[in-house]
């Protein structure tokens, strides 16, 4: 085995073009960047239109995309893909099954979409370069029971789908609105068929009735402080930590993958919950964990040597024009972090890369369909986006130097 394997992370590819043939000498810099890692890994957020068809299951953000992007991917560098996210079900099962077909034919590491809850609840292992690497990819949602993967039983057939990490978020208020509520709920007779009804086509929450009140979708949770707040469900953990855990056991370098948007408000906080799951998947074996969701970088955290990726933001995202949501600068910088590990899958370092789609031009012009690509940048573009990661990054206990356009990071 080689001394030292390096793995390269980036933000999320929201891809509906075939970018590979944009000339644009800082894109090709980014590319020649993950070629060089032994391993190069994004999140595919999408969904694949291919030869099972498929039918829209959104509104304005449904999405899918050609084959051909998956082509692109492979050609920019990328040898390892989450299949898991809100996107992976735009088209249904049929979707699901499109994507992993095609996935497949082109070799691609890959996890969190599956046929079913026992495929799709397995670690992916490979080897490359002489190490053995496993990939477990969980989805947060919030999202229908219908997007997530079922075996069959005796009264249903199995049910293609993404790999759940159930999240049920919780709106904490104090005990006087708290009984307020409860009243409100008791006088308009609001029952427990209603819930069930309500939550369709998801399973009514379990509750604790002391604690908890359930109307239509939302859980309110009886606390000293207002708030938001997650609940975990313990089986899909356990579930999930046994597939980190088996990997481990087979001395896989284990990469423990959660797509969610169970964002704060801000969202440069980070919930305390994903700080929790993080630290439990490397308890288990994982030897990081990287995070996509919400759509902005935010920081990098060491826990018993191994690194945290808590948001890596964006890498390629092909919004559409008319949707504004997406003005903020930050939306549209990131970094690549380069991580080397020793023999034993610890931990040796970690190198930054800016990047910002589009490159400079783009963030200032603010034209989407010129936002095709990621650029390496460098002067006051890489200060500003290096420095928010270095001073958030050091509040989590991690520090990173900044020398040039680069930041690094050691873990030894």
């Amino acid at each position: 085995m080689n001394d030292r394997f390096t793995l390269a992370v980036t933000g999320q590819s929201l891809i509906k073009h075939d970018i590979r043939d944009i000339p644009a000498p800082a894109f090709r810099e980014i590319q020649s960047l993950l070629r060089q890692a032994d391993l190069s890994f994004t999140n595919f957020e999408g969904t694949i239109l291919g030869r099972h068809g498929g039918w829209p299951l959104k509104g304005s953000f449904f999405g899918c995309s050609d084959p051909a992007v998956l082509d692109a991917l492979g050609a920019i560098g990328f040898q390892a893909l989450s299949l898991s996210n809100n996107h992976a079900f735009d088209l249904g099962p049929s979707g699901v099954l499109s994507t992993l077909e095609e996935v497949e034919k082109r070799g691609f590491l890959h996890a969190g979409l599956g046929r079913n809850a026992r495929e799709v609840s397995r670690a992916s292992i490979a080897t490359i370069n002489q190490r053995r690497i496993a990939l477990v990819a969980m989805d947060g949602g919030p999202g229908p029971d219908f997007m997530y993967a079922a075996d069959a039983d005796e009264n249903r057939p199995e049910r293609p789908g993404v790999n759940r990490l159930r999240l049920s978020q919780l709106l904490e208020v104090d005990d006087v609105a708290f009984e307020q509520i409860r009243a409100v709920r008791d006088k308009i007779g609001y029952t427990a068929i209603d819930l069930a009804n309500d939550s369709q086509p998801d399973d009514p929450p379990r509750l604790d009735p002391q604690a908890e009140v359930a109307i239509a979708r939302c859980v309110f949770k009886r606390s000293d402080r207002y708030g938001r707040g997650v609940r975990i469900d313990e089986v899909d953990m356990a579930r999930n930590l046994a597939a980190i855990a088996s990997a481990a056991r087979d001395e896989a370098l284990v990469i423990a993958y959660l797509h969610h948007h169970h964002w704060a408000s801000d969202w440069y906080q980070l919930p305390e919950w994903v700080s929790g799951v993080a630290k439990r998947c490397i308890d288990a074996g994982a030897s990081m964990f990287v995070s996509h969701g919400a759509p902005v970088l935010q920081p990098v955290e060491i826990y018993r040597g191994r690194p945290i990726f808590y948001s890596l933001g964006n890498f390629i995202f092909h919004v559409r024009s008319e949707k504004s949501t997406w003005t903020a600068a930050e939306v549209w910088e990131s970094v690549v972090g380069v991580c080397s590990f020793a023999s034993d899958n610890s931990l040796i370092d970690i190198s930054f890369h800016p990047v910002v789609i589009g490159g400079d031009d783009g963030l200032e012009d603010g034209v989407l369909e010129r936002r095709l690509v990621p650029q390496l940048v460098t002067g006051d573009s890489a200060v500003r986006i290096l420095g928010r990661l270095q001073e958030q990054s050091a509040r989590l206990g991690a520090h990173i130097e900044i020398s040039g356009n680069v930041g690094r990071l050691q873990a030894r």
